[in-house]
């Protein structure tokens, strides 16, 4: 389907005030009375901008999915194979490593060729992996597969972020990604309540044959509804021909830098607690695994009401702002339920802050990316492809430190919380200390 954001206009209706992103300032045959079109985006109807939150929400929803999908598995994983809880989890640290890998891969990719090559090619590559998965007879090849669907989840994120900061610019920039910020945030909250709701019906390898079946989906809608949103002309543009000069461009950004360092780590605390929590609560509280699906049912209007009050907060007052609170929300949740745990007040010491934590990773998770991608629209494949790649590859090493300081005692509110209090300290002190927010400038229009 063709799609007019995507068609270059002639020269003789370009104004020469258009920006980086192809958007014009003059429309029509009277430019004095002609409507203000700063991004190409803005040329789009209500009714294919819905439609395009829905699509790339879908895809972006891809990555966690496959993370997170099985969670609820773990258990009947590990005494299906015979193995410990920790080789489990392994398989969960596979599966975030290959994501950011193909992040890395299809980021500066989409760059260079432009965005629906690799998006059709790395979401087939989910597709063959999910079914691999589906039958695999043994732990090892198991592992193997999930390495790769996590590889062929990469590209979703990666190229609906950079569709978005291709057609949008400025304030309507922070409402459409945090459109997708909030799939981003609430799917790995989600995906373990719709995977306990799947093992009531199928076993856990049903699981990876409804993934394969959704990436499917998403493969057939891209090739039918998403168009090419770079041109050609823009993958040439001075300081964005190769690779290294879009890395260079990128981190040789302060404010990137920082607010990637804040991303990893707000990922890498709400993934110590996704890889720990089904043991906890299944374990140590006694939860089922449709219990277990409520909580996170419950965890996940957290970030709905984080992003969406986020959104609004950061265009008005400025997105580092908004992360100057959440920062500090996210050390004192955390610190809570350690405290709580250590005074035995039980589940009810753990859920209440765990809440709040969940909260205000919604508030930070559009903020990031609104600060990195609206400061780099030349490389913006790059940028998301980095942001992705540090979230899930630092988080897929930092996660399993919550099995490790448990060993022999098993995992407990305390040690879970420990690993999140420590990501949320370092990620406030990126932000006072690399990003400083009274130095970032005010987003444009």
């Amino acid at each position: 389907m063709r799609d007019t954001a995507s068609i270059p206009l002639p020269s003789s209706r370009r104004s020469a005030s258009g920006t980086s992103t192809g958007a014009i300032r003059t429309l029509g045959t009277n430019p004095a009375t002609a409507p203000i079109v700063l991004h190409p985006g803005d040329r789009i109807s209500t009714r294919r901008r819905v439609l395009y939150v829905i699509l790339l929400g879908a895809l972006t929803a891809l990555g966690p999915f496959t993370i997170d999908l099985y969670l609820p598995a773990f258990p009947v994983l590990e005494e299906d194979f015979q193995t410990s809880a920790a080789a489990i989890q392994l398989t969960l640290t596979g599966t975030m490593i290959g994501f950011a890998l193909g992040q890395l891969i299809v980021g500066p990719l989409s760059d260079k060729v432009g965005r629906r090559l690799p998006l059709l090619l790395v979401t087939a590559l989910h597709v063959v992996a999910s079914t691999g998965a589906a039958f695999a007879p043994t732990l090892e090849l198991l592992s193997v597969a999930r390495v790769l669907m996590g590889a062929g989840a990469a590209a979703g994120g990666v190229v609906a972020a950079a569709i978005v900061r291709d057609l949008f610019g400025g304030r309507r920039l922070v409402v459409m990604l945090s459109r997708l910020a909030l799939v981003s945030g609430v799917a790995p909250v989600l995906a373990p309540l719709v995977g306990s709701a799947l093992l009531l019906i199928v076993p856990w390898r049903g699981v990876f044959v409804v993934l394969a079946l959704y990436g499917a989906v998403m493969l057939v809608s891209a090739i039918v509804f998403i168009p090419e949103t770079l041109p050609p002309a823009r993958r040439q543009e001075r300081g964005s021909t190769t690779v290294w000069q879009r890395y260079r461009s990128v981190f040789g950004d302060r404010v990137f830098v920082g607010v990637l360092i804040i991303g990893g780590m707000t990922f890498s605390g709400l993934f110590s607690y996704l890889s720990a929590s089904s043991f906890l609560f299944q374990k140590t509280y006694g939860f089922d695994a449709q219990q277990y699906g409520i909580l996170f049912a419950v965890n996940s209007l957290g970030v709905v009401l984080g992003v969406q009050v986020a959104s609004r907060l950061a265009a008005r007052f400025g997105p580092q702002w908004v992360l100057a609170w959440s920062t500090g929300v996210l050390v004192t949740a955390g610190t809570a339920i350690v405290v709580t745990d250590q005074l035995g007040l039980g589940l009810w010491g753990t859920v209440v802050p765990l809440f709040f934590f969940m909260t205000a990773c919604g508030f930070t998770f559009p903020c990031v990316q609104v600060l990195a991608l609206d400061r780099h629209g030349n490389a913006a494949g790059t940028a998301q492809s980095i942001i992705g790649a540090t979230n899930f590859g630092v988080a897929g090493i930092i996660s399993p430190l919550v099995g490790w300081l448990s060993r022999g005692a098993g995992i407990t509110a305390t040690t879970m919380a420990s690993v999140m209090v420590g990501c949320a300290v370092v990620g406030i002190l990126s932000l006072w200390v690399i990003v400083r927010p009274r130095t970032v400038e005010r987003l444009t229009p």
